[in-house]
């Protein structure tokens, strides 16, 4: 049997566990070494939340993601 056939569902895609990831630890430019990262909500917009991880010993910007909502949101005026 493949190993590959774990990693899938019934219909091809991944299993949720592997759809979003949030990192522990990234590269930082000053520090110059892999380093624990906090994540940071930057923006809310319209597909999604925007995050910014920064650096916990000298809070350089280390990367961004952007996690998009399952649910469109609607807005009430």
């Amino acid at each position: 049997m493949d190993p590959r056939d774990y990693t899938r569902s019934a219909d091809g895609q991944p299993p949720d566990a592997y759809r979003e990831f949030d990192a522990t630890e990234l590269y930082c430019p000053n520090c110059r070494e892999a380093v624990p990262v906090r994540k940071h909500l930057l923006l809310v917009l319209p597909e999604g939340d925007k995050y910014e991880y920064r650096c916990v010993y000298c809070a350089a910007s280390v990367g961004t993601k952007m996690d998009h909502q399952r649910k469109p949101v609607s807005l009430i005026l």
